[in-house]
């Protein structure tokens, strides 16, 4: 299937009210508003293609972006190429969901990640800290180093209430993705989570919304998850 053919079928699965829904959490035209779920069977007919899906993230369409990480080949992606996406990725359902969970499936994400956190700018710092999401949710504790995690608690626990809005949200989904799949330092994950507390995520013109990582850990623990990993990053 080539560009045009595709974007058809992404705009007939389009429907108003997830469009709506997209652009109140920060997407902007052009999109079709599409459910991801909805993109299984597109994938299934493509598989990975990367020239394709270079092609797709370029339109700015939101939907097509989304696809273009879901057929993306990552080992074929270079620094260079995920630093190029995220300069495209204008809100955190691109930052956090399709370049952060691209990159987490090659052998560069760590590295790539760490100079994200250490950018300062909101969206790359989203990514940065939502890439170690996916990495602790899916790979081997050992692939990891325990000291250097710690520290990045610690760090979490110091900025944490002074961070970017979406940066905040993605520090408390990893205090929490620690604690929940990274057994060596569940509890030093527990403790900072606690220190931290509820963590108030500031919206324009809306109420504030707090995030409680201490609550969703204890959830999840009373489910019995305690060192889930999942199968799969991507869909």
């Amino acid at each position: 299937m080539d560009l045009e053919s595709v974007m058809q079928e992404l705009e007939a699965l389009g429907k108003e009210r997830l469009k709506k829904m997209y652009v109140s959490n920060g997407a902007r035209e052009p999109l079709f508003g599409v459910a991801t779920g909805e993109m299984k069977p597109l994938f299934r007919k493509i598989k990975i293609n990367q020239p394709l899906a270079e092609q797709l993230y370029a339109t700015g369409n939101y939907d097509a972006m989304y696809f273009a990480g879901i057929i993306a080949d990552p080992k074929a992606m270079t620094e260079a190429d995920f630093e190029r996406w995220m300069d495209g990725a204008y809100f955190y359902m691109l930052s956090d969901y399709v370049v952060a969970v691209t990159l987490a499936e090659t052998e560069i994400a760590q590295e790539v990640a760490d100079k994200w956190i250490a950018s300062g700018e909101e969206l790359r710092m989203s990514a940065g800290w939502s890439c170690y999401c996916w990495l602790l949710g899916s790979r081997p504790d050992d692939e990891f180093s325990e000291s250097k995690l710690a520290r990045m608690l610690e760090t979490v626990e110091k900025t944490i209430h002074g961070a970017p809005e979406r940066t905040k949200s993605a520090m408390n989904n990893f205090i929490y993705t620690v604690a929940v799949s990274y057994l060596p330092l569940h509890h030093q994950a527990v403790e900072t989570a606690k220190a931290v507390g509820p963590v108030e995520l500031k919206k324009d013109n809306k109420k504030s919304s707090f995030l409680k990582a201490s609550e969703n850990i204890q959830k999840t623990l009373d489910r019995g998850k305690l060192g889930f990993k999942r199968k799969y990053v991507r869909c």
